[in-house]
């Protein structure tokens, strides 16, 4: 009995090293991107406007790639989606220095490497993570998965920063690429998909799972399926925005352009303080309530580093307090969509609580850059991010953590 503890015990570690792993990798070098748009605005001419608009429709890409990456790694198994996924991202990375017009930035940066990064990203790793690993660990694992993402993100940061200093931009990003095909060996480890254990359990209980469409239907049919996209969606337009203008705001406010590395970093940093705490909060509380204490948080902070001086001490507290809540948004996320529906179609159905998210995203990143270019500030911005966030936790208090009736009785023989 103790062998075969011990034997679930390290199989539970290497899904958990593997979906960690492939997020760290495939997050690390996206959201590492922001440090290169100076550059790429030197190296092309373009103007910040068109770069951003780039990375916006990366935002956009990721998160609409996220439903239709779902749904295959549910049929099809995660393993080959996640393959798929990172040699995009490598390629989308390695060729993003060669492009000189706005097209060539937004095909590489936001069809490629953005969408490669969603087939490899949150809904078919939680997915996986979800069906592979028991129940009650389900909230834990989620935490450590997105835990994995904010390391790759602290990581990464001052890679590329200390990679620019060395070979230069162009081969700095060309270098990431390379670095970003560490992750096709959890591919293996993830293989397998939800819907054809999801039946085989169906059909042990005189039942058939609903179909694609029907789950489709039923969960956007539900009033806290929506409340939670919505409030996603919120979590998209923060984070994207500081993803790819915090560098810009550092310069804002005079500081050395070294500080923006380190406050990405200090950012992924305490992401991994923010997903573990909230994995293991998950299951102890009303996911709905830490939810709106995130956003809450996220809101009271920004109005106190617009209220402070900025100096270095105070951007990289700032980024640390941001850091706790970044994408600790989503262990409680992902954990409401598997209470609510089940693990049959989870990866689909959270890809489309992603999508939300990066519509989001979408507006961060470009309203970033096009109010910088035609004010000078990034202020209004400020502004927009703290009104949602307070927004987003009011959204979430009327939703109903509940399981949702997901089968149908099988027909009579």
């Amino acid at each position: 009995m103790n062998e075969e503890t011990s034997v679930r015990r390290h199989a539970l570690w290497l899904v958990l090293l593997a979906a960690a792993g492939a997020f760290a990798l495939t997050m690390g070098v996206r959201q590492t991107m922001g440090l290169f748009l100076s550059a790429l605005n030197t190296s092309t001419a373009l103007g910040i406007g068109s770069i951003s608009l780039a990375f916006a429709f990366g935002q956009l890409w990721w998160g609409l790639t996220q439903p239709f990456a779902g749904a295959a790694a549910d049929r099809i198994g995660a393993g080959r989606v996640v393959v798929i996924g990172v040699l995009l991202v490598a390629v989308g990375t390695l060729i993003t220095p060669l492009m000189t017009s706005t097209a060539g930035l937004i095909f590489a940066i936001g069809v490629l490497a953005a969408g490669g990064a969603g087939m490899a990203g949150p809904s078919v790793l939680m997915a996986a993570t979800t069906r592979l690993v028991p129940a009650n660990k389900r909230g834990l694992a989620t935490g450590m998965v997105n835990a994995g993402g904010s390391f790759g993100q602290f990581a990464m940061a001052p890679i590329a920063v200390g990679l620019t200093a060395a070979v230069g931009w162009a081969g700095a990003m060309q270098w990431l690429g390379v670095l970003v095909l560490l992750a096709l060996p959890a591919a293996w480890v993830l293989k397998g998909n939800s819907n054809a254990m999801a039946a085989a359990s169906a059909a042990a209980s005189g039942t058939k799972p609903l179909s694609a469409r029907q789950a489709i239907g039923q969960a956007l049919a539900t009033p806290s399926y929506r409340y939670l996209s919505l409030g996603f969606l919120v979590c998209g337009f923060h984070v994207a925005f500081l993803a790819t203008h915090l560098p810009g705001v550092v310069a804002a406010c005079g500081l050395p352009a070294e500080v923006g590395g380190w406050a990405l970093a200090m950012i992924g940093l305490f992401n991994i303080v923010g997903s573990l705490a909230m994995g293991w909060a998950v299951g102890r509380w009303r996911m709905k309530s830490l939810l709106s204490l995130v956003y809450a948080t996220r809101a009271i902070a920004v109005l106190v580093f617009l209220l402070a001086p900025k100096t270095t001490a105070v951007m990289l507290v700032f980024a640390a307090v941001l850091g706790v809540t970044f994408l600790s948004t989503v262990p409680p996320t992902a954990g409401l969509v598997a209470k609510m529906f089940g693990p049959a179609n989870m990866a689909m159905l959270f890809g489309i609580v992603m999508l939300a998210h990066q519509v989001g995203g979408f507006l961060g990143a470009f309203l970033g850059g096009y109010v910088f270019q035609a004010t000078g500030s990034y202020d209004i911005v400020w502004y927009i991010d703290i009104a949602l966030a307070a927004g987003a936790a009011l959204v979430h208090l009327p939703i109903r953590e509940a399981r949702l009736v997901r089968s149908t009785k099988l027909a009579a023989a």
